[in-house]
């Protein structure tokens, strides 16, 4: 353990900072899973519920999405809502857009952060490496005659230490905010789907 703070004391500030970041991507990485870990359910529950639409008994087809977790589920709901209403479809497609841009807007929040960690980390590692190896030139060309291979290699190993850590944190934010895009993507794709699945099923019966 000492040797670890050893370690990471050597490679100066920019190592401290980058270990903030690894925490702060970590923290968000929890949130996101959580949040978004049911947004691609809800699948049979809007199949019986278009089924009820279908067989022209809307009430129960409204009753079934109630509670809907899922923003497709939620934003179906609205659609049912609006047509049992009797509005209009371009009134109709234009609220449900803008709230499926706003359930869309919530499931991306903080992505946009983790994206960042992922780009700047290795400029910062980059960064540390760069100064750690003026640093260690410096103290080489101060030693003059008494400058040795040791004292060469034990500045470029801790200039080089900013690099890994920079890479470390990078990978698994890009990782992850590549994993949560595409599942909000996929999110979007289904309250897409659903909401044109109840159109359709709404038109045909016209």
């Amino acid at each position: 353990m000492g040797n670890l703070a050893e370690t990471l004391q050597s490679g100066g500030p920019i190592v401290w900072l980058l270990i903030a970041l690894s925490v702060c991507s970590l923290a968000l990485i929890a949130i996101k899973i959580i949040q978004l870990r049911g947004v691609l359910s809800g699948d049979p529950s809007r199949a019986a519920a278009f089924e009820k639409w279908s067989g022209g008994d809307k009430t129960a087809a409204l009753n079934a999405l109630e509670n809907g977790k899922t923003p497709a589920d939620r934003i179906v709901h609205m659609a049912m809502q609006g047509l049992m209403a009797g509005r209009t479809r371009p009134v109709l497609n234009a609220e449900l857009e803008w709230r499926g841009n706003t359930e869309v807007s919530q499931m991306q929040r903080h992505i946009r952060l983790l994206e960042l960690i992922a780009m700047i980390s290795p400029l910062l590692g980059l960064l540390g490496t760069v100064l750690g190896m003026i640093q260690s030139f410096q103290e080489l060309a101060l030693a003059e005659g008494a400058a040795n291979a040791s004292l060469l290699a034990a500045g470029i190993w801790q200039a080089l230490l900013t690099t890994a850590a920079g890479l470390v944190v990078a990978i698994p934010a890009a990782i992850a905010a590549t994993l949560l895009s595409e599942r909000v993507e996929r999110a979007a794709q289904r309250i897409e789907a659903a909401v044109g699945q109840l159109f359709a099923i709404e038109d045909s019966r016209q």
